[in-house]
């Protein structure tokens, strides 16, 4: 019979990586031999040092606030990066199973990032941050989930 292979990102909004469990009492290890990374630098370090001015009457003006906060884009945009690579892999058949791991926000921009394939194959989901958790560690936060 063959083994059911789960898959489990583990993220947050600037670093993710994926381990697999291929049943019960078979514990965690890396699916892959890298993490992902990208910049988390606050949203001040992202642009100019000073608003934009718009001009008022007299030729005073005010300071006009980003419509985006970039901080958050760049949150956002990891996500879907994430989620384009378990797309991805979904469609190789890499895994079963999908657990999604991550804080309520990115958990939110994940599951709004994911296409059908990836998709369907969620068997759950757990609102923690455990991307600084040494893998050997893993499997106790885990198993609130799924028996590893």
């Amino acid at each position: 019979m063959k083994s059911t292979r789960t898959w489990f990102l583990i993220a947050d909004g600037s670093r993710a990586r994926v381990v697999v469990n291929e049943g019960p009492g078979k514990g965690v290890r890396p699916a892959m031999d890298h993490e992902f990374a990208t910049s988390s630098a606050p949203s001040r370090e992202w642009g100019a040092d000073r608003p934009g001015r718009a001009g008022g009457p007299g030729g005073t003006g005010h300071a006009k606030e980003p419509r985006i906060d970039l901080h958050d884009f760049a949150k956002e945009r990891f996500a879907a990066e994430m989620a384009a690579m378990l797309d991805e892999a979904a469609g190789r058949r890499a895994y079963d199973r999908l657990i999604l791991v991550a804080p309520p926000k990115v958990l939110g921009n994940l599951r709004s990032a994911l296409k059908n394939g990836a998709r369907e194959r969620i068997a759950g989901e757990l609102s923690k941050d455990l991307t600084h958790v040494a893998i050997r560690d893993l499997a106790g936060h885990l198993e609130t989930v799924l028996p590893i």
